[in-house]
């Protein structure tokens, strides 16, 4: 992992100074809510239904077991005793005290964390492949590149007031677990067909929101080298002609979409080569310096399939399907990837108490390198485990309600906040995910039915995803009454699409009947071996629209 250096530490400390004067000046009146909110919009800090609210940085989603302790105490000591994960990889806290804020940040401090760059105008919290390091496909680690991108983004001079939010995600592997597509930039890591050097692919003008749009290709093969210089050109022409007339198209897709993506590539390729690539680009010493935290550890030499795994499943089948479901291969034999689930049923999606980070954070440091990631999907992952420690972490995780075997499945369900935490929401997510849940709690009938994403938005800014999901929800305020679109047939993969709307929209309570008739078209008509959504591409939307008119009919 990266460690903070003398720069970081200095750098971070004066920042938890001058936040905690701009506190004590507002409360004691001297500033106005509308002179400290851009103030507290750069920490983090935002003013939401019930409370404030503090969003923490979690770089690329990569967490130390102290840090997660860390995060533990302060939930304990200055919230409810829990926090929520984001789809940024993030972690919120939603009931701190204004007060309390600086002490917050001075805890973060102490455990090399902050909440920079997590809201306002800027270069967010940069997110990359939770598997990075580790997975099979990849071809590079892309933490080096996120972290590379988040000095050079941090309180850069030029950036520090864009026309909106800039989101960027990195990937190193074949298949997209990191939802490029759907960022303003996405990188993805790929070698050369003739010259096989690692070079990024360079997707420009994705988004959710409002407007929903894939991201396109500027750029096929750029050459490692030029990353920071390629960057600065993009955000260049977006903070020179992006819109500030108007926030809803204030965003760099906007810009792309109007003027097309080949004359925005032109006007990319044209500020890139009038930058002075070498003065803006990394030192490679610099660049060297930064990969070599992210080195693998020393991994045990062992078989590729151990025996004390294949005997403790064939003992315990509850044990296997917790393993099929919730691991990845590895790239190191007799090792696996662990994903820990914080979606049991009926629980709110991303949420876990301060006494489940503790055990987590125990279980890292006792079994992964003290090494845990957060997922863009709301979970947790144990990177470094060895196959034979499966069985200790898994009855330990079933004590504290962390055992679900359902990840990728119908109740790993991503929700926001939604109208009950959040003051931009229309409606409430969180209660409609867990009334999916129930529904669909039957560990047989989730084994049935397969892969299949259900993804869950409170309002048209798409915190959860839903344009992306197999399944998406959207929750609207329809003359005082919540209610929920439905969407199909959206992917957040390497095929990202934006899903279509099936019909009008739902009460609350009408919600899990369709996505029971949404399922049941699915189960009746997919082929041998097809997942939903490689099912819906073939049949298409009609037969699924048919099935959800029923429902609509019925209580309209």
């Amino acid at each position: 992992m990266y460690r903070y250096d003398e720069f970081d530490e200095r750098f971070v400390r004066e920042r938890v100074a001058q936040f905690r004067d701009q506190v004590a000046r507002r409360l004691d009146g001297s500033i106005t809510e509308d002179e400290f909110k851009p103030l507290r919009l750069k920490n983090g800090v935002y003013l939401q239904l019930h409370a404030y609210m503090l969003r923490i940085a979690i770089p690329y989603g990569t967490l130390s077991s102290k840090q997660l302790r860390q995060l533990a105490l302060i939930g304990e000591r200055y919230d409810r005793g829990y926090g929520h994960f984001t789809t940024r990889q993030n972690l919120q806290f939603n009931w701190p005290k204004l007060r309390d804020v600086p002490e917050i940040l001075d805890l973060l401090a102490d455990v090399e964390m902050h909440c920079i760059q997590t809201s306002g105008n800027c270069i967010r919290n940069v997110t990359a492949d939770h598997f990075a390091g580790v997975a099979q496909d990849e071809i590079e680690d892309p933490r080096p590149t996120a972290e590379l991108i988040r000095q050079w983004s941090s309180l850069h001079p030029e950036f520090d007031y864009l026309p909106r939010k800039f989101k960027i995600a990195v990937t190193g592997a074949e298949h997209d677990r990191a939802v490029i597509k759907a960022h303003d930039i996405g990188l993805r890591l790929r070698r050369h067909p003739d010259t096989h050097e690692v070079s990024y692919e360079v997707s420009v003008g994705g988004g959710l929101g409002r407007t929903p749009m894939i991201g396109k290709v500027v750029r096929d093969y750029l050459p490692k080298d030029d990353l920071l210089a390629f960057l600065e050109a993009i955000m260049r022409v977006y903070n020179l002609e992006g819109r500030r007339d108007n926030k809803y198209k204030a965003r760099v897709k906007i810009l792309v979409h109007e003027i097309g993506v080949e004359e925005f590539r032109r006007r990319v390729e044209e500020e890139f080569a009038r930058l002075d690539g070498p003065s803006v680009n990394a030192d490679p010493a610099e660049v060297a310096r930064i990969a070599a935290y992210f080195k693998a550890p020393d991994y045990e030499a062992l078989p590729a399939i151990s025996r004390v795994l294949e005997a403790t499943k064939a003992a315990n089948p509850a044990f296997a399907r917790w393993v099929e479901v919730n691991t990845i291969p590895h790239k190191a034999p007799g090792y696996a990837a662990l994903t820990i689930s914080l979606k049991p049923v009926g629980e709110a999606p991303g949420d876990a108490t301060s006494d489940q980070m503790r055990l987590v954070a125990d279980l890292a440091e006792q079994y992964s390198q003290a090494e845990i990631r957060v997922t863009h999907a709301q979970n947790l992952v144990l990177p470094y485990v060895r196959q034979r420690d499966l069985f200790a972490i898994w009855q330990r995780l079933g004590e504290a309600g962390l055992a679900s075997a359902n990840i990728g499945l119908i109740t790993d369900i991503i929700s926001c906040p939604g109208l009950d935490y959040c003051a931009l929401a229309t409606a409430r997510s969180i209660p409609i995910a867990q009334a999916i849940q129930h529904r669909f709690a039957d560990d047989n009938r989730q084994k049935a039915i397969g892969e299949l994403n259900i993804k869950i938005s409170g309002c048209i800014n798409a915190c959860g995803h839903h344009h992306v999901g197999h399944i998406g929800i959207l929750g609207l305020e329809k003359r005082g009454i919540e209610s929920y679109q439905i969407t199909l047939g959206g992917d957040a993969t390497e095929n990202a699409a934006i899903g279509e709307i099936l019909g009008p929209g739902l009460a609350a309570e009408d919600v899990p009947d369709a996505i029971e008739r949404i399922v049941n078209v699915y189960l009746s008509e997919r082929a041998e071996g097809e997942s939903f959504i490689e099912n819906v591409r073939r049949i298409g939307l009609a037969p699924f629209k048919a099935a959800f008119q029923e429902v609509a009919h019925a209580v309209a």
